[in-house]
């Protein structure tokens, strides 16, 4: 089953197709030209008669009919030796489909993975060996300065997740934040954390646990340290619990998990702030929603 981490990487490229095409440049020095339109395709890939493939993001940058590049990105934590021969399916379709150059960006959580990838893929068909562009975290910027975060959140995360040990990295991560609208704060915040190994995750709980954080939305009232205050109020507690059932239902949105009727109505429902609240923790870390209420 997919990670939160495998998820946050899938999903950063997905919404952000432009920063595969980046990458792979920076990486390859291929260039695509000025004003070209860069968007997201359909994953899906077939090797009739017998499997259908889904790889994690395929990026294209063109128009439809006349496509100048693709990119398919795969987010790889472990290593595994039947996935790049996989890909080299993947980019020898593609190709067959677009006619247009075709990479395989491999995103790996830490070197040691990232070189294990960097590897020549021989196939069957003469004259045919893959090469995957594999990510480096040497290759992604250190990015200290906030308003360079928060004019590209989506390397910033990334960013995070590959030097955030370094504070200076999260601090300017974490103040760039402030940047930019509720909505894409909580979200490139949720990336960024996904991605990050412990070490790092436990630099931004620290950094967003200030009480100069500002309140973003209902979920950062309660997920950055804000809002306690209010819980304090009597008077106010149904209000809270709705805020909270809100909270729940907002970061659960925001990864993408699809709630039943029926778990949908019992976070609405519920008026047990400290179930809530249990429940707000949990909503951030669980592979499927089932996991909220264990």
């Amino acid at each position: 089953m997919p990670s939160s981490w495998h998820d946050s990487v899938t999903t950063i490229f997905t919404e952000n197709p432009e920063l595969a095409v980046e990458i792979v440049g920076s990486l390859t020095g291929a260039r695509i030209p000025e004003g070209v339109p860069v968007r997201a395709e359909a994953p899906n890939f077939n090797d009739r008669p017998s499997t259908d493939f889904q790889a994690d993001a395929v990026i294209v940058a063109g128009g439809a009919r006349d496509p100048v590049r693709a990119v398919i990105v795969e987010a790889q934590k472990r290593t595994f030796s039947d996935k790049p021969p996989q890909w080299a399916r993947y980019a020898a379709q593609l190709w067959i489909f677009l006619r247009c150059p075709v990479d395989v960006l491999v995103i790996c959580p830490d070197a040691k993975s990232a070189f294990w990838y960097a590897r020549p893929v021989p196939t069957s068909l003469p004259g045919y060996t893959h090469l995957p562009i594999v990510l480096p975290p040497s290759a992604v910027p250190t990015i200290t300065d906030a308003a360079d975060a928060a004019a590209r959140p989506a390397m910033a995360a990334l960013s995070v997740a590959y030097h955030g040990a370094n504070r200076a990295v999260s601090e300017a991560f974490v103040d760039s934040l402030r940047l930019l609208s509720s909505d894409h704060a909580m979200k490139y915040y949720e990336h960024a954390y996904n991605m990050a190994p412990l070490a790092v995750q436990r630099i931004l709980e620290q950094l967003v646990k200030s009480d100069t954080w500002p309140v973003y939305s209902p979920f950062a009232k309660e997920h950055f340290g804000r809002g306690k205050a209010e819980g304090r109020a009597e008077g106010r507690a149904e209000g809270i619990a709705e805020t909270r059932a809100e909270d729940v239902l907002t970061v659960l949105g925001a990864r993408n998990l699809d709630l039943t009727d029926a778990e949908r109505e019992r976070i609405a429902g519920c008026t047990d702030l400290r179930q809530l609240e249990t429940w707000v923790g949990r909503a951030v870390t669980v592979e499927k929603t089932s996991d909220l209420f264990d």
